[in-house]
């Protein structure tokens, strides 16, 4: 996201399909911003983006509290330990769903070099396409980092890829053929809970589906 922030102000491209900007790009509510980082390139707890208003985040610089001044504490950077994935594949083979959470975990361990075993459960629906990938580790874990894996997946699906190969993306392969996938939604779910007030109806289904992830662990 810094890289991306330094690029814009550059007057270089950022989140962009065809040239063009791509508002889909622009995940949670408040965008991409100007990050502070640590050291060793995590999100630093408090954000305020160069102004007087501030926000905490979660390890994947996703904004989990209401936004206040400067006098803003963040004890901690909360980790994200579960990640949702919502995906639409394109148009394409017949799959069940055994042989698309094994395709899942395979293209995730080649390409963000993720644990397979991490993926815990898939559910799909083939009348709409739809894939939900359920990605989680146990709490205090640090080996992976499940949200740069969401960040870098996010890209591949939305717009153009992080890596310098651009020739390809998130690509299960299911009996030999490749499962191109048009749309992702990223749920993070944290090892402690936001403290948002829900404003708009958007945020409080998210809110919502947090609840329901915490009840259900």
């Amino acid at each position: 996201m810094k890289a991306e922030m330094y690029r814009a102000r550059k007057g270089m491209s950022t989140r962009t399909f065809a040239g063009q900007p791509d508002e889909t790009a622009i995940v949670d509510n408040d965008g991409i911003y100007d990050p502070e980082c640590e050291s060793n390139g995590k999100f630093k707890a408090k954000q305020c983006n160069g102004t007087d208003v501030c926000w905490c985040v979660n390890s994947a610089g996703v904004r989990r509290t209401d936004k206040g001044d400067q006098n803003l504490k963040c004890e901690k950077l909360v980790e994200t330990y579960w990640v949702r994935l919502q995906l639409t594949h394109k148009q394409g083979p017949t799959v069940t769903k055994d042989k698309l959470k094994t395709a899942i975990a395979t293209e995730l361990n080649k390409r963000y070099q993720m644990n397979p075993s991490l993926v815990k459960d898939v559910q799909y629906d083939p009348d709409t396409r739809m894939i939900v990938v359920d990605v989680n580790k146990e709490k205090g874990d640090r080996t992976y980092d499940l949200s740069t894996m969401a960040y870098y997946m996010e890209k591949d699906v939305k717009v153009l890829p992080l890596f310098t190969d651009q020739s390809r993306r998130f690509t299960p392969s299911v009996d030999g053929q490749n499962l191109e996938m048009e749309k992702i939604i990223v749920y993070y779910v944290d090892e402690e809970p936001p403290s948002l007030r829900a404003r708009s109806p958007r945020l409080f289904v998210h809110l919502i589906l947090l609840f329901q992830c915490f009840l259900h662990f």
